[in-house]
């Protein structure tokens, strides 16, 4: 538990994401507005200054004149999480750890690195770490007509159900260099609100000239899928067995390589028929 308002810091919030209550302190109180873009969606503003994880961002204030450049840095509790010239990277690696911190230690929720659209009110969730292809996959579903929830996360419940966790699509540039947002309504799809089951578990990556012939697993072989690819798993295994479980035995679960997202995402909708 850290405490929020120390001296020497001009302004700060705290906020209660899942179950969890987080601080951000800044030395310019004029860059707030850009720390509360990047929090994680469904955030809560709170009062209380005791706080179980603390953000503290240091702006440089680099002046053209001056020959004496001074870093933006971003500490997450103690250790460094950024630090840059530039303002952009610094608010790009908060975001990230913020996002990944509330993950990891989120007390009521179960976080699975996966894109989730909803088809008929069922759930597709498709497990993946980053450059596995899920958010390119999770794009084509959209604008196949699918209701979107996440390209990042899949939240789980004790009860198996996943929750909407809609933030912008990250869409990687052609070379892998740079991830541009896109809203969903952009690429004429809309955001579900509401928890579902999870009907069809896609576990694939892109490789160029792949079919897409997957075999199904069983559902503990599922619930391994799905375990490698869980936040909490070494911190706090015990919540992690007893939920994914309760997704495995419901779903089907494919797994395999696959090629081009749109003839994939066609299949895919036809399987959940």
């Amino acid at each position: 538990m850290q405490k929020l308002d120390r001296l020497g810091w001009a302004d700060g919030f705290s906020f209660k994401s899942y179950g969890l209550r987080v601080g951000v302190r800044v030395n310019d109180p004029r860059v707030l507005g850009e720390c509360k873009k990047r929090l994680p969606p469904g955030w809560e503003p709170v009062e209380s200054k005791f706080v179980d994880h603390l953000y503290s961002i240091i702006i440089g204030g680099n002046s053209p004149k001056s020959r004496v450049k001074r870093y933006n840095i971003v500490y997450s509790d103690a250790a460094r999480v950024a630090r840059s010239i530039e303002f952009e990277p610094v608010l790009d690696a908060f975001e990230s750890n913020l996002q990944l911190t509330v993950a990891e230690w989120s007390p009521r929720r179960v976080f699975v690195h996966a894109g989730v659209v909803e088809w008929n009110g069922k759930a597709i969730m498709i497990p993946g770490l980053s450059f596995s292809g899920k958010t390119t996959l999770v794009k084509h579903l959209v604008q196949a007509g699918a209701r979107y929830y996440s390209d990042e996360y899949a939240v789980l419940d004790g009860r198996g159900l996943v929750h909407p966790y809609p933030r912008p699509l990250g869409v990687r540039s052609a070379d892998a260099t740079r991830t541009h947002k896109i809203q969903v309504e952009d690429l004429g799809g809309s955001t579900g609100s509401r928890p579902l089951p999870v009907k069809l578990v896609i576990s694939t990556s892109y490789k160029a000239g792949a079919m897409w012939r997957p075999r199904e697993l069983s559902a503990g072989k599922g619930v391994l899928e799905l375990l490698s690819h869980t936040v909490c798993a070494r911190r706090r295994p015990w919540l992690a067995l007893t939920t994914l479980p309760r997704v495995a035995v419901h779903a089907t679960i494919l797994k395999g390589v696959r090629g081009e997202a749109s003839s994939v995402a066609d299949a895919i909708l036809e399987k959940m028929e």
